[in-house]
Order: structure tokens, then C-alpha cells, then sequence
């Protein structure tokens, strides 16, 4: 796969040789078309447009949208003025430019055509959606897009209904590692199942635009799914992983159909980031600690209790007035199931009818015996006896790190060496195979975070499915722009307290990485 700078080495001067061969024929020298900056000022000046087109064009990824403009501008000079001719030659840019400079049937013709060429509206409207759809889906791809929760596994920090704004630029935009995609939709087609809405023609590595800040701890961070990279289409609110050892690999790709994706149309998710590179994670009767001290609790972290009652239920009009919509009974009479957050938790307290209230922790050792499922605990062997509860503790990789590997600690490491950085992993006669080559060691390549919900028990995250890579972090939760409250009727659902919020709003929460 040819890097990325090259890429765009070769598409920059291909075409500048056609911006060479269409300023001869306009008439100005065509050695100014290479002069950086000078070019650029002249192609502009030629179009007539205003200099701050030329600030524009310097900015990464908005002077795409300028370069269309000079693109067509420049075209229609040249008695060139189809819709398709013009999308032709943004799609396939240094070979039309250099078509045209190069074929003698295409005169320049001035700015005096372009004033006398009067469109039609359907040209016009054409126009302007065109452009109103690469301008959005560059901003959406690179600078910010919105997104919606989806789930409850961050309540009551972010709450079902909740639709975000999400920087990209914060932790610097990664550069789409598909190109070829579909306006407005992330790895399927509108109303399909399965039709891929992206191309796999061109495939980009990994790189990323310069970043303002690094990932803190405790923010709350949008990634790519990093088990999502397959994906089983007629079940795709479930792990693969998970499935294939419920059920059987072989079951799973005779019953079904089995996907694969690249990184960047895996699922969107939001988790809290508690764990950054480099530092430890212990989680002791569902108490997170990071480097050895309690971790921060958000203030809407949420537990799952289990209630005794006397009998008697509870009425949902006062329990959604608490903010309480995650609950049900057991079968076992009397006793219930609720996610609360603390303050929940002291009102269910207080009620007449609640006998006991305790947090339901799962001890080590809980998935043991596959009853439930079979070692849904990251790293998903038997070789550990791990549950949400009591877990680790764990060291998170970070890019750089010399990893001393053995047989006991390989499962940890298994996806980073062979999924997320690209090795050939195999373990003969007791011996561990990187690329062909014996070794206890290995280099990272990539730094690694661990992501939780803060509703942390009825959150698939970090504990489940392991380490989040660099490369999969896609931007940092901003504000709230819109919540619908899925529980109220149509004149309550506007959450109105929630509107334009900032997601962060706890400066002393965040942390930077240790040394």
C-alpha cells in the first residue's frame, strides 16, 4: 500500500502539469502555475474571485472546497460547462486538467463567456446541492459531526435521546482510511441490511491531521468499535466474538452472514476514557482504581441494586420524576432489578415498601462455569476469572512499550499484535512466532486507552472486548445540542435543561497522562 504523502505527492504535481498546460493556453506564463502560493493567487485572480478565497485555500481540508471552485471557475473559461464534465474533472482532477490543456478542440475562451452564460435553474439547484453536500461531508468527515445516544450505557451522564456535536479536530482528524463513501451514511446503505455505502478501491493508512490536546483521562471520547472489525449482519447489536464462542465459529458462518470492516466504518461509540497509556487498572467489588487510587465517579454513574420489597411495586410516575427508567422485576417474588445512580439510590431507599437494597457485585469467577456465557471477560480465555466487578488489575500498552510476552500473558496482547498492528502471531511447541521470528519481547506501535460507561452495569466497554487503539479514536464529545426524552409523551420530550450543555463540564475530572 503506497503512503498517503505520496498519494498526495503525486496528485499535487499531476496537477500542477495541468494547471501548467490550461495557463498557456490562457495566455499567462505557465511556469507561474508551479509557484506556490503565486500560482494559486493567479488561478484565483484569473476566476475573479475575492483574495480571501486564498486564506481559505490554505486551511486543511476546507481548501478542498476552494480548489473545487477554482476547478469549475476555471473550466468554464474554457467553453466547458456540463454538470458532468465538471464533477469529472473534481473526481479525476491532474488527468482532465491535463486533458484539457493538451486537446487542441478546446479553446480558451475568457471571462466574457463565463458573464454571458446564463444557467438554468435546475443547473442552478444542481449547483448548490453539489456543493452543499462535499462542503457538509467534509466537515462532517473531518471537523465535527453530530451524533445520538443510541443506548443507556453512559447514563445518567449522557442520556438516551441525547444528540452531541463531536469535535474531530481535538485529538487531531484522522484522514478517512475509506475515501470512497456515500454522503451522509457510515458503512451501510439507507434502508439496507448489509449494502456497503463505501468502497474498499482505495484504502489509506492510518494518519492523522495535527492535534490540540491528548486524549485525558475522564473525558468522554467517540471511537470505532474495535471488535467490530466482523461483524454478523443478521445480528449486529451483538459481538461476533462473543458469539462465535457462545455458539461455534463453524455455526455462526453456516447460519448467518459474516462481514468485515476497516476501522473507520466499524460502529461509533461513546465511553468514558478512564484508563490512558501507560497507566494501571484495578476494579475491586465494583470500584474502579486507576495507578493504584480511586478513581473519579462521575456524578450520574449508575450501579445495578437489587430491592426487596414487602410486595408492592412502584409507580412509574414518580419513579421517571427520579429519573429511574431502567428497572423490573426478578423472578423471584418481591425482589427487583434497578440501575441508580446514588442519588436514586438513597430514594429508593426511603420508601415505605423497600425492605433491603444492595449492590449486585459478581465475585470472581462468575462466568466460570459458561452458565451465561463463555468468558465474556476480555481476554476471553479461561485463563483469568474476571467479571465487571473484579477485574485486573492490568497495565494499559502505550506506543514504545518492549513487552516481555509468555504463554500466560499473550492473551492480553493477542489483538494488538495481530489485529491492531498487522502481525503474523502464532505459538508453536510453546514458543510464541512474531512474523516467523521466536521472541519474548515485543515493541508497540501504538498508544492504548480503556473506555467505560458510566452506567457500569448495563455497559459493553473495555472489560468486554479489551484496549481501544489510537488509530480508532475518532473525536471528544463537545455539547449537547437536542435530548429527547424517549419515556414522555410529545409536549414533554424536549429535555429543555439539556440543550446546548457541555458534555464537559468538570475541568478539575480531567487528567493528563503519567510520565
Amino acid at each position: 500500500m503506497l503512503p498517503l504523502s505520496i498519494i498526495l505527492i503525486f496528485y499535487f504535481i499531476s496537477s500542477h502539469v495541468g494547471l501548467f498546460l490550461l495557463f498557456q493556453k490562457a495566455g499567462i506564463s505557465p511556469w507561474k502555475a508551479l509557484v506556490p502560493f503565486y500560482g494559486t493567487y493567479l488561478s484565483i485572480k484569473l476566476i475573479r474571485k475575492p483574495i480571501w478565497w486564498m486564506a481559505v485555500y490554505y486551511i486543511p481540508f476546507l481548501g478542498f472546497i476552494v480548489w473545487v471552485g477554482i476547478i469549475v471557475e476555471m473550466l468554464k473559461q474554457f467553453k466547458i460547462i456540463s454538470f458532468w464534465e465538471h464533477a469529472l474533472a473534481v473526481v479525476a482532477t491532474p488527468f482532465y486538467l491535463t486533458y484539457v490543456g493538451l486537446s487542441k478542440s478546446i479553446t480558451f475562451e475568457g471571462y466574457a463567456f463565463v458573464e454571458n452564460y446564463q444557467k438554468t435553474k435546475i443547473r442552478e439547484w444542481a449547483d448548490a446541492i453539489s456543493f452543499a453536500v462535499i462542503a457538509a461531508t467534509l466537515i462532517r468527515a473531518i471537523y465535527i459531526e453530530a451524533f445520538t445516544i443510541p443506548t443507556s450505557s453512559m447514563e445518567k451522564s449522557l442520556l438516551v435521546g441525547d444528540f452531541l456535536f463531536v469535535s474531530k479536530v481535538n485529538y487531531g482528524s484522522r484522514i478517512p482510511n475509506t475515501p470512497i463513501f456515500f454522503p451522509f451514511a457510515h458503512h451501510t446503505m439507507w434502508f439496507t441490511e448489509s449494502v456497503k455505502s463505501y468502497s474498499e478501491l482505495i484504502k489509506l493508512p492510518y494518519t492523522r491531521l495535527p492535534k490540540f490536546q491528548e486524549v485525558k483521562r475522564n473525558e468522554a471520547v467517540v471511537f470505532n468499535f474495535p471488535a467490530g472489525d466482523t461483524v454478523v449482519v443478521q445480528h449486529q447489536n451483538q459481538t461476533y466474538y462473543q458469539m462465535a464462542r457462545d455458539y461455534g465459529r463453524k455455526n455462526l458462518w453456516r447460519k448467518f452472514d459474516v462481514i468485515a470492516r476497516p476501522v473507520d466504518k466499524r460502529e461509533n461509540y461513546i465511553k468514558r476514557c478512564v484508563g490512558l497509556p501507560k497507566d494501571k487498572l484495578h476494579i475491586i467489588n465494583g470500584d474502579l482504581f486507576i495507578n493504584d487510587e480511586p478513581a473519579y465517579t462521575p456524578k450520574g454513574m449508575q450501579y445495578t441494586y437489587l430491592v426487596k420489597t414487602d410486595g408492592r411495586g412502584f409507580r412509574k410516575e414518580s419513579m421517571l420524576e427520579q429519573e429511574i427508567t431502567e428497572y423490573g422485576m426478578t423472578p423471584t417474588q418481591g425482589l427487583w432489578s434497578m440501575q441508580l445512580t446514588s442519588e436514586n439510590y438513597e430514594y429508593i431507599k426511603s420508601l415505605p415498601q423497600v425492605k433491603r437494597i444492595e449492590k449486585a457485585i459478581k465475585p470472581m469467577g462468575y462466568y466460570d462455569d459458561g452458565r451465561i456465557y463463555k468468558n465474556p471477560m476480555f481476554p476471553n480465555t479461561d485463563t483469568t476469572h474476571w467479571t465487571e466487578d473484579n477485574y485486573g488489575p492490568i497495565h494499559i500498552p502505550y506506543k514504545g512499550q518492549l513487552l516481555e510476552l509468555n504463554i500466560e500473558n499473550l492473551p492480553l496482547y493477542d489483538r494488538i499484535i495481530r489485529v491492531y498492528e498487522g502481525n503474523d502471531l502464532q505459538v508453536k511447541d510453546g514458543q510464541i512466532y512474531i512474523n516467523g521470528i521466536a521472541t519474548t519481547e515485543y515493541k508497540v506501535k501504538m498508544d492504548y486507552y480503556w473506555m467505560m460507561g458510566d452506567n457500569r452495569h448495563n455497559s459493553q466497554d473495555s472489560r468486554f472486548w479489551g484496549f481501544v487503539p489510537e488509530d480508532h479514536i475518532v473525536g471528544k464529545a463537545v455539547f449537547i445540542w437536542l435530548s429527547l426524552d424517549p419515556n414522555q409523551s410529545f409536549f414533554k420530550k424536549v429535555r429543555w435543561n439539556r440543550l446546548f450543555s457541555l458534555v464537559h463540564d468538570d475541568e478539575e475530572a480531567y487528567q493528563d497522562r503519567i510520565d
